[in-house]
């Protein structure tokens, strides 16, 4: 019975469930991913979404598109299996992994009977109580995307994704600096920097505005930005009535998105930058970027230097070789047209190629010189990281190797095989793992188990005993009414169909009428139907075993009788040729054979 409960129990938490708000008590599971809260419009929903092998996020993405605009646990995906979000009744939304671990927490309380996880039409997910008053909201903690209304503020920030399938924390940040200019910033594994607006441009050149301490900024529905520094734009589309979302894509440009009903898919309206190589650190640390018109970005390794790893170039590349101490065993290698941004660790001025070189082998940390040879300006590059290659730069880099490498290149590099593109596509996986039980706690489980089962056994047993028994009552009862009068008894059912539902009439007496039937077995049987009396039917199988007890060659068989609540009937031989008083009323007998019948019955 335990077991069956629990059953019904589990049928009833797994029932399908779509709706735009979500109560205490209630719990999504990761195994049910199409049970989805849906925003009343259908525009958005929120629910479990797959990032890899058997790893899920809890997310808000576009219906039509299964953009994802906010994720809960982005960096730490939980299992495919057993994990589930809950609205405790304490009015806390925990997240928990594979029902062990709590990976996320909204971290609320409400006394309140009435906590409510609702999903807006503007794709905001905010959880309230009765009074609706906001207990939290997904709008408070963007991800990598703000909506229409969304504000952006100086204690939020957008962060991009590692790649477009990989929806964990990226290197670039949207945030307001300390100077209250919003800024792209790129934190990437060693290094950080602004990029966006111009590093080199003062804020009033950069038409920003310092003076301002409010730090906020928002997108409005009809495609039009305003930050407090002054910075705005209006989207290519603007005035139109469209779905709309502001993304830091992975790259670390910022987008704004426009949905194309027509052609179902995002269309690019406005973009912060427009040469995607002047993104800091795009192909990572020792590589060069070169924007190919109708191909995109692309990355490759400089000279000497391998990739860290294959499928990510944010991690850039390695040298191959170590930089000699002695001087004699360097070179410098030209790389025409190419320049690497930031990262100085000497400037000079008015000096000659040579002079810039041999003031690089002077410092063992010194990688390369970048010279412009107008000015003599002579910069020694600590680190050769945001490369760009463009033949609109009057700049040359000189990359300095050791001499053993020099044979292996030509003066220059003109080959960008790799595509960046490519850039961080590996999917999250998370093999699932059970949970750690303790050997009593095991016994107990499966104790439980085997105690369940063996209940539903016993009831199944039980079940079918009783159905064979039900079945088998008639002709139990008449085993037993055979052994006790002689005869079998038949139910009144039987008896009834027999005899056609006693339509032919055969006879009548003074204990009832008598009727011709056709038993079962096909033996044609006089059923006599005796008249109601208040005999119970312990006197009546007397009375029938009494009869059974006589016994004469010329006197008819008795085969049987039905004792069924009020009703009381006789089953005997039928008599082809009829009953002695109508054969004797009908004076077809002669007086001998009367003499004959009559000696017979005087010796009954």
């Amino acid at each position: 019975m335990t077991t069956i409960i629990l059953l019904l129990l589990s049928l009833t938490f797994f029932a399908p469930f779509s709706s735009s708000t979500f109560s205490k008590g209630s719990s999504l599971v990761s195994e049910r991913p199409s049970y989805v809260l849906t925003s009343p419009d259908n525009v958005f929903s929120a629910g479990f979404y797959s990032v890899g092998e058997n790893a899920c996020c809890f997310a808000i993405w576009f219906s039509n598109s299964s953009t994802v605009i906010w994720v809960a646990n982005r960096d730490q995906p939980v299992n495919g299996k057993r994990s589930k979000l809950s609205l405790l009744k304490n009015g806390n939304l925990i997240l928990t992994d594979a029902g062990k671990f709590t990976v996320w927490a909204t971290n609320t309380f409400s006394l309140s009977s009435v906590v409510q996880l609702s999903l807006y039409n503007s794709g905001n997910l905010v959880l309230h109580n009765r009074e609706s008053i906001i207990l939290w909201q997904s709008f408070d903690l963007p991800t990598n995307t703000l909506l229409p209304q969304q504000l952006l503020t100086r204690n939020t920030k957008l962060v991009s994704s590692r790649s477009q399938t990989n929806h964990s924390s990226g290197f670039y940040e949207l945030f307001f600096d300390n100077n209250n200019l919003l800024s792209l910033l790129f934190n990437g594994h060693e290094v950080s920097s602004i990029y966006w607006p111009e590093p080199w441009l003062v804020s009033w050149e950069a038409g920003r505005s310092t003076y301002n301490n409010s730090r906020i900024a928002v997108l409005n529905s009809l495609g039009s930005f305003s930050s407090s520094d002054g910075f705005t734009f209006l989207s290519n589309d603007y005035g139109a009535v469209l779905h709309r979302r502001l993304t830091l894509d992975y790259d670390g440009n910022i987008r704004l998105y426009s949905w194309e009903k027509e052609r179902q898919t995002w269309v690019v309206s406005w973009q912060a930058i427009q040469k995607p190589c002047r993104i800091n650190g795009i192909c990572g640390a020792n590589s060069l970027c070169k924007y190919v018109f109708g191909s995109g970005r692309k990355c490759s390794c400089l000279p000497g230097y391998k990739m860290k790893n294959s499928s990510d170039w944010s991690s850039g590349c390695e040298p191959e070789f170590d930089l000699p101490h002695n001087k004699r065993e360097s070179l410098f290698l030209l790389l025409s047209n190419v320049e690497f941004y930031g990262y100085d660790v000497d400037y000079f001025t008015n000096y000659t190629l040579d002079d810039c070189t041999n003031s690089c082998l002077q410092l063992h940390n010194c990688k390369a010189v970048q010279y412009v040879f107008e000015v003599g300006d002579c910069f020694l590059k600590s680190l050769v990281l945001n490369g760009y290659h463009s033949p609109d730069f009057n700049k040359d880099i000189y990359l300095r190797l050791p001499k053993n490498y020099s044979f292996l290149y030509n003066s220059s590099v003109e080959e960008f095989s790799l595509d960046c593109s490519r850039d961080g596509t590996i999917q999250l996986e998370r093999t699932y793992v059970k949970s750690r039980v303790n050997g009593t706690a095991k016994f107990m489980l499966w104790f439980t188990c085997g105690v369940g089962g063996l209940e539903v056994i016993c009831i199944f047993v039980v079940w079918c005993l009783l159905i064979k028994t039900r079945k088998s009552s008639g002709a139990d009862s008449q085993g037993y009414a055979l052994a006790a009068t002689g005869f079998r008894k038949f139910t009144y059912g039987e008896l009834k169909k027999a005899t056609k539902g006693f339509t032919e009439e055969i006879g009548i007496g003074a204990w009832g009428v008598v009727y011709r039937g056709v038993l079962p077995d096909n033996r044609v049987a006089a059923i006599k139907r005796l008249n109601e009396a208040n005999q119970g039917e312990d006197e009546f199988l007397a009375e029938v075993s009494i009869i059974g007890r006589l016994n004469h060659m010329n006197l008819i068989d008795m085969w049987g009788y039905c004792a069924e609540g009020k009703h009381r009937l006789l089953v005997y031989e039928y008599m082809e040729h009829g009953s002695l008083a109508k054969n004797l009323s009908s004076n077809v007998l002669d007086w001998r054979k009367m003499f004959e019948i009559a000696w017979v019955l005087q010796k009954v």
